[in-house]
């Protein structure tokens, strides 16, 4: 190593005991979560597909691939160090929150409120159930 590695001037840190593991549990669990939200907007939503749907299924699957890398992160061997283990939590707090906005982007996009012409519905007018 060199005198200008920023590596060589921290010792390496590494993690507690179950650390690692309780990050790629919580990873897969919200690639699986991501993953089936996708299948259900992709195949099983009601309705046409029109552009708006389409970039919300985009906005979909850009969280996912933040995930898939974040877990590839996670498993690397250099995770095992402190600091980088820091790195690869904020990049799956920074996946989270990308895919609460896609959710959120997508669940407007379903209620049709981006369509010309909607109107909210009054609150004396009956619930229609789907």
């Amino acid at each position: 190593m060199s005198s200008n590695d920023p590596s060589s001037a921290r010792p390496r840190r590494p993690l507690p005991t179950g650390y690692r593991s309780g990050i790629i549990d919580g990873i897969t669990i919200f690639i699986g979560f991501s993953l089936t939200l996708l299948r259900f907007w992709a195949f099983e939503a009601p309705g046409d597909w029109t552009p708006r749907s389409i970039v919300a299924a985009i906005i979909l699957s850009v969280p996912i691939l933040l995930e898939i890398y974040v877990l590839f992160r996670s498993l690397r061997v250099a995770d095992d160090d402190e600091f980088e283990y820091a790195k690869t939590v904020r990049w799956f707090i920074a996946s989270v929150i990308t895919m609460l906005v896609a959710v959120f982007l997508a669940a407007v996009v379903l209620s049709g409120a981006l369509e010309p012409g909607f109107s909210p519905p009054s609150p004396n007018s009956r619930r229609i159930d789907r």
